[in-house]
C-alpha cells in the first residue's frame, strides 16, 4: 500500500504537461510616441551639456518650508517677477526649498537681495552653492 501511492502520483504526475505556446503581447501605439518625443526631450536637453559649465558661487535661499503650496508661489513669484533669475526647488526631506540664481559674485547676489526681500519678508539669505555659468558670458569677460 505504500508503494502503490508513490507509484500512482509518479504517474499522473507524468500526466501533466506545461503550457506550450508564448505570450502576445498588444501595446498602444501610442507609446511608441510618446517614448520619441522623450528622447527628443532629452537629446535636446543634453545637447548642450558640453557647453555647460558649473563654479562655485551664490545663490539666494528664498523660501525654506514644509508646504509645497508655498514653495511653489514662491517660485512662480520669482518667474513673473524676476524673468532673468533661474528658479530651482527641490524638496529636502521635510522642507521644501526655493533658491534663485546663479551669481558668481557676492556682490551681484546682494544686489538681487535687496530687490528680492521685498517680494519675501520672512528674509532671503545668501548661500554658498555650485552654479551654472554659461561660457558664451565668460568668454566675453576674459
Amino acid at each position: 500500500m505504500k508503494y502503490v501511492l508513490p507509484f500512482l502520483m509518479l504517474f499522473l504526475g507524468s500526466q501533466l504537461w506545461a503550457q506550450t505556446g508564448g505570450v502576445a503581447v498588444y501595446k498602444d501605439p501610442r507609446i511608441d510616441l510618446l517614448l520619441k518625443k522623450q528622447a527628443d526631450v532629452n537629446n535636446l536637453s543634453t545637447r548642450n551639456s558640453s557647453k555647460r559649465r558649473t563654479a562655485s558661487g551664490y545663490r539666494l535661499l528664498v523660501i525654506s518650508t514644509n508646504n509645497k503650496a508655498e514653495a511653489i508661489a514662491a517660485r512662480t513669484k520669482i518667474y513673473s517677477n524676476f524673468p532673468e533669475l533661474k528658479p530651482y526647488m527641490w524638496h529636502q526631506s521635510p522642507y521644501f526649498k526655493v533658491k534663485a540664481g546663479n551669481f558668481t559674485s557676492r556682490q551681484d547676489a546682494q544686489a538681487y537681495q535687496k530687490r528680492l526681500s521685498a517680494f519675501f519678508p520672512g528674509g532671503v539669505f545668501i548661500m554658498n552653492d555650485i552654479v551654472e555659468v554659461n561660457p558664451d558670458s565668460s568668454e566675453s569677460e576674459d
